[in-house]
């Protein structure tokens, strides 16, 4: 059991995470084995997404601190909060891909940039390409058109080199 001044320092904890997170997915993990719990810890570890297990009432405290509202409806059974800090994508990709393996876990909703979204947003969130590959794509949309250019020039460059040299070997033959 918590004493009072440990729930408060969790509380002002999860207030800065909720802050800081771009995303934070809430779910249901009843029915999960304690090894399905460590594979989902340690999915979401190598993502860069930490996961909590944490009492509703200090949710509601950390979230009513951090000005986030409507996150009651969401707080009701055992709850556990995925925070994403550098994608919003990550958690509810891997929490979805681990929801179809593991029935037991749901996904109960989330806050995504300090709005609250329900289950049906985290899906399509989870659907979303994540930031590295939306940033792959761009750069590949880029660089294609570029290496075209490339291509041109080098043949326009080489048609040159060509016409130089045919020039100087018809003089050469001439002399």
């Amino acid at each position: 059991m918590l004493t009072r001044a440990e729930k408060v320092a969790l509380v002002e904890q999860l207030t800065e995470k909720l802050q800081r997170a771009q995303a934070v997915v809430l779910t249901d993990f009843r029915g999960l084995d304690v090894a399905a719990t460590n594979e989902l810890r340690a999915r979401l570890r190598k993502e860069g997404v930490e996961y909590r297990v944490v009492k509703n009432t200090l949710i509601r405290r950390a979230a009513a601190q951090a000005g986030i509202e409507g996150l009651d409806s969401l707080l009701e059974g055992p709850t556990a909060l995925a925070f994403g800090y550098d994608d919003p994508v990550v958690p509810a990709r891997e929490l979805a891909r681990f929801a179809k393996d593991f029935n037991q876990l749901q996904i109960k909703g989330g806050i995504l940039q300090g709005r609250v979204i329900d289950t049906k947003e985290i899906q399509r969130l989870a659907e979303l390409p994540s930031r590295d590959e939306l940033l792959a794509k761009v750069v590949g949309g880029v660089q294609a058109p570029l290496y075209g250019l490339v291509g041109v020039l080098t043949a326009t460059l080489r048609s040159f080199v060509y016409a130089v040299d045919a020039l100087r070997r018809q003089r050469e033959a001439e002399a």
